[in-house]
């Protein structure tokens, strides 16, 4: 199993190929994912300080680009099946935004 260092929150561990968004959520992460994991809204946005997070897809390549996001290091966390052991570090939270987290994302 993957495991995920989340910078404030601790070690988590992910299944093989689950969604990042989905195992930081199960695992007491307050992420926000406002589209429901459709690579639309950027919510879910997190710093990949460590590890190979894989590809960026074309839909969460063109939506980053949409809204002026160009770091390399920040990706949608609803895009990203996790593989490989990360360390990352969430850029919008439900207690820092004081927004509903939206619709939980499928699996």
């Amino acid at each position: 199993m993957p495991t995920i260092q989340v910078e404030g929150k601790g070690t988590i561990e992910a299944a093989d190929g689950q969604k990042l968004v989905l195992a930081l959520e199960d695992h007491g992460v307050d992420i926000l994912h406002r589209c429901g994991g459709n690579a639309r809204c950027t919510t879910c946005r997190v710093e990949i300080l460590e590890g190979d997070a894989g590809a960026m897809g074309e839909a969460e390549a063109a939506i980053l680009a949409t809204k002026g996001i160009h770091e390399p290091n920040v990706r949608l966390s609803c895009q990203i099946r996790v593989h490989s052991d990360l360390t990352v570090k969430p850029v919008m939270t439900v207690s820092g935004s004081g927004m509903d987290a939206g619709k939980r994302p499928l699996d």
